[in-house]
């Protein structure tokens, strides 16, 4: 079972949806495009399939279903911690992506949670990425869904990091990173400019014996990949990284040493009740042999 994705159809003199969708995603065959019309995985925002020949319609909001042939399989299980009429908490392994992406649609978090819930109205209240292991929060209705966004929109909700980098001994401890983080090169990573800074972390010694310390992190913000680049332009990037300080060219799959970021824990006074939730991964973080 999967979860559709969603497109608001840009402007475009297309003939039909079929030419709109095929110049739009280049990348996917024509013939693919041709079969997920014919077996109605092409709709409307009410779930009615819609034809191929359909005129291109600027504005028109469809959904469709993205398949990947032999998607590879994540020998890694995730753990449900938590199950209540609004939340879902799980515990993500690392290498499992949270949501479809890439190369992976059925191997994720995401459509693992639903295919065993039942509930397709599953929707993560924010992302790990793939590499990374820990908490994951979910809503399991539209009706409060809103409520739980705001926690994190409105940074009312403590996240907890635990990594593994090398030793620090010049600093002291602890130690607060502030910095700007946008988009850099390649695009899937980040880099730190000048100007005011949007992404900051707290930085705290767990246990400062040998070559390999281990750290709590504490974000204040939730940009892409912060933990990495913050730690990394501080001299220690955390085990197991790929993309930071430099990009190795190697793929970072289940046969590599895992990184070695796990987001630990969770707190949050529940929006509905007032009741304060608190969560902790059973997850644990080692060197590499």
């Amino acid at each position: 079972m999967t979860t559709p994705s969603r497109l608001q159809l840009p402007p475009g003199n297309w003939a039909s949806l079929l030419e709109g969708l095929c110049a739009r995603f280049p990348r996917i065959d024509r013939l693919q495009w041709e079969s997920r019309f014919a077996r109605g995985r092409v709709q409307d925002a009410q779930g009615r399939a819609l034809a191929a020949d359909m005129p291109w319609q600027v504005g028109l909001e469809i959904r469709y279903f993205r398949e990947v042939a032999d998607e590879p399989v994540i020998p890694f299980v995730e753990t449900i911690l938590h199950h209540d009429a609004h939340l879902l908490v799980a515990d993500k392994p690392h290498f499992l992506p949270t949501a479809p992406t890439g190369a992976f649609v059925r191997e994720t978090l995401l459509a693992r949670l639903i295919k065993r819930t039942g509930n397709t109205e599953l929707v993560p209240l924010h992302r790990l990425d793939r590499l990374t292991a820990g908490l994951v929060l979910f809503s399991t209705r539209p009706e409060t869904r809103d409520a739980y966004q705001r926690l994190f929109r409105e940074r009312r909700i403590e996240k907890t990091y635990e990594a593994l980098a090398p030793a620090l001994p010049d600093l002291r401890f602890p130690l607060e990173r502030h910095s700007r983080l946008q988009a850099g090169e390649p695009f899937f990573r980040m880099a730190e400019v000048p100007g005011e800074p949007n992404a900051r972390t707290r930085v705290e010694v767990i246990d400062a014996h040998g070559p390999v310390w281990r750290y709590r992190l504490v974000p204040e913000s939730g940009r892409k990949h912060q933990l990495r680049v913050h730690m990394a332009a501080l001299g220690a990037p955390i085990l197991g990284d790929g993309f930071y300080p430099q990009l190795q060219d190697r793929p970072q799959g289940e046969g590599e040493p895992p990184l070695q970021l796990l987001a630990q824990a969770l707190a949050f006074d529940d929006p509905l009740t007032g009741q304060r939730h608190s969560f902790r991964s059973a997850r644990t973080l080692s060197v590499p042999g």
